[in-house]
């Protein structure tokens, strides 16, 4: 029977439960998944799913296996960060908007208009005030990420009016 202490100082195991039900929806999802997609090359669509949900798995067994045997996680000491001071719910408020504006944005005016204003608008909320800068940053990443899933990876993401004109 498990003891009250035993669940205490074996914890940690919670996460291993966690990370291995992600790991199978992962998986299962994948598996299920049906690719119309032409795919270039070995590299397809179900290729990065299929390499988290194995890896979530094998995290979840390492894990479970150091627990088992006796091993602890650290204690907070090995953050830098004061416990004591209350969270940022400005900046997290801020991120949550931004990717929130990018969901309902990315169909109408497509990835690289929406995605260059995600990519600000979380430099912006994490502290970046390089207000001539970060917008041409934040549109390059943007145009170079729609390249590399639209082109090499051959993985369709909406281009919105400004794909037409390009």
């Amino acid at each position: 029977m498990l003891t009250r202490q035993w669940v205490r100082d074996h914890s940690e195991l919670g996460v291993c439960v966690l990370l291995l039900a992600l790991g199978a929806l992962v998986l299962g999802d994948v598996l299920t998944m049906d690719v119309d997609i032409e795919q270039r090359g070995p590299v397809g669509p179900k290729t990065v799913p299929v390499v988290v949900g194995v890896a979530l798995l094998v995290v979840s067994a390492l894990l479970a296996a150091d627990v088992l045997r006796g091993g602890r996680g650290e204690a907070e000491s090995g953050e830098d960060i004061d416990l004591a001071a209350p969270g940022d719910w400005r900046t997290v408020l801020l991120l949550a908007a931004v990717f929130l504006g990018n969901a309902v944005l990315i169909e109408p005016i497509g990835f690289p208009a929406s995605g260059a204003l995600m990519f600000w608008g979380s430099a912006y909320a994490l502290g970046s005030r390089a207000y001539e800068r970060d917008p041409l940053i934040a549109a390059g990443l943007s145009l170079v990420t729609y390249l590399v899933f639209d082109n090499l990876l051959g993985i369709p993401l909406p281009g919105g009016p400004l794909m037409e004109v390009l």
